[in-house]
């Protein structure tokens, strides 16, 4: 739990500085928080450190916004059960598209704490289930429009979202 909950912090702060709504504040805080998140998931970082960064990734994440990944991750935990952080781990791990080197080292950190997180989690899922999942990601729009600009719908579509979880 410690380590999901400290990657929805690490998250936040990507989606914050890759983001559309970004400012300076924001920019700063995320920074700091990703620099201390680093040193606790792949150093010798302590709890204090990630309790800290935690509070920064929620200061920058009131000061712009999520993107993508939490976007996604809200199907998840609507239809699968799975809690907040432990469904961002499963939608950011197939994000490399659209956060790159963050995705990279964030599979360095599972790595490095041995974690294993599942795949094919949505083969088994009835369309149904899969449309209610995709219909509550093309609701979230501001989310949507901080990661990716106000022509977002263009770019994440239906097919692309339902590709997306398709991976997972």
């Amino acid at each position: 739990q410690r380590f999901y909950s400290g990657m929805d912090c690490y998250i936040h702060c990507v989606e914050s500085l890759h983001g559309t709504f970004i400012n300076e504040l924001a920019r700063g805080i995320a920074s700091k928080a990703l620099e201390l998140c680093n040193e606790v998931f792949l150093g010798n970082g302590t709890d204090d450190m990630l309790m800290t960064a935690s509070y920064m990734g929620g200061v920058s994440i009131v000061n712009s916004e999520v993107g993508i990944c939490h976007a996604l991750s809200y199907g998840l935990s609507l239809e699968l059960g799975y809690r907040h952080g432990y469904a961002n781990c499963l939608v950011f791990n197939v994000l490399e598209e659209y956060y790159g080197p963050w995705v990279q080292k964030f599979r360095k950190m599972l790595s490095q704490h041995n974690i294993n997180l599942p795949t094919g989690i949505c083969h088994s899922l009835e369309a149904e289930a899969m449309e209610r999942m995709v219909a509550m990601t093309l609701r979230m729009e501001r989310p949507l429009t901080n990661a990716l600009g106000e022509g977002w719908r263009d770019l994440l579509t239906r097919e692309k979202i339902f590709s997306l979880y398709e991976k997972m």
